[in-house]
């Protein structure tokens, strides 16, 4: 009951400061604008098997892409890798974009054939730690790793687990250190850094590697 509270005034808190209007996307357009995206997301917005540091962008949920992509221009969101690469973009560019890659089919990556640690990363994914105060995922990310579209949620089932893993451990470290560079802060209501801050290493791969294998 006390999980179910938490994600409860997670989500609340979080939608509640989710009041964006963005540029309306056109999918078609965006194709011809992804181009220098492919190197490290692919054409369908898949990375490529093996680059887990660079997160599928195929069906992962327009409002989120968005986001993230302006947030990475305005430098909100730190990723080196993608330095000066954004600046030429328009709102609507980057509408056109999101557009495109949510219509991708998400291909999954797979989960490590670890009986012990996918029981662990589906309890933690489904019921959170309740002893710790992680509140489940499936609140916001949903059963089948969907995520919450209108609401910005990302879906995250077949996500890399590297990806995901290195989130989480960014989303915790801005929880404990507010100024450390390595965090990650650009949550809405820091949900993930109040959800991450409460996580062990362990914990971090197992789900991390659970959602890697999470099919609809």
């Amino acid at each position: 009951m006390k999980t179910c509270l938490q994600t409860l005034i997670l989500i609340t808190a979080s939608l509640s400061l989710t009041q964006v209007v963005f540029a309306q996307g056109d999918a078609s357009a965006g194709k011809n604008k992804t181009a220098v995206c492919t190197a490290c997301h692919g054409a369908d917005g898949n990375s490529y098997p093996g680059m887990g540091t660079f997160p599928k962008l195929a069906d992962l949920g327009e409002k989120y892409l968005v986001k993230q992509i302006k947030d990475i221009k305005s430098g909100k969101r730190t990723v080196v890798e993608m330095t000066g690469m954004l600046d030429a973009l328009s709102d609507q560019d980057i509408a056109d974009i999101a557009a495109y890659y949510n219509t991708q089919n998400r291909i999954l990556d797979g989960s490590k054939d670890d009986a012990k640690m996918l029981e662990r990363g589906e309890n933690l994914y489904r019921a959170g730690n309740l002893e710790t105060g992680v509140p489940a995922c499936t609140g916001c990310h949903s059963p089948a790793g969907n995520g919450n579209s209108p609401a910005g949620y990302p879906a995250l089932g077949g996500q890399s687990a590297e990806y995901i893993a290195r989130q989480l451990r960014a989303f915790r470290t801005a929880a404990h250190d507010a100024e450390d560079s390595t965090g990650r802060n650009n949550d809405e209501g820091s949900v993930m850094r109040g959800v991450s801050a409460h996580m062990s290493e362990q914990e971090i791969l197992a789900v991390a590697n659970y959602i890697a294998g999470l099919r609809q």
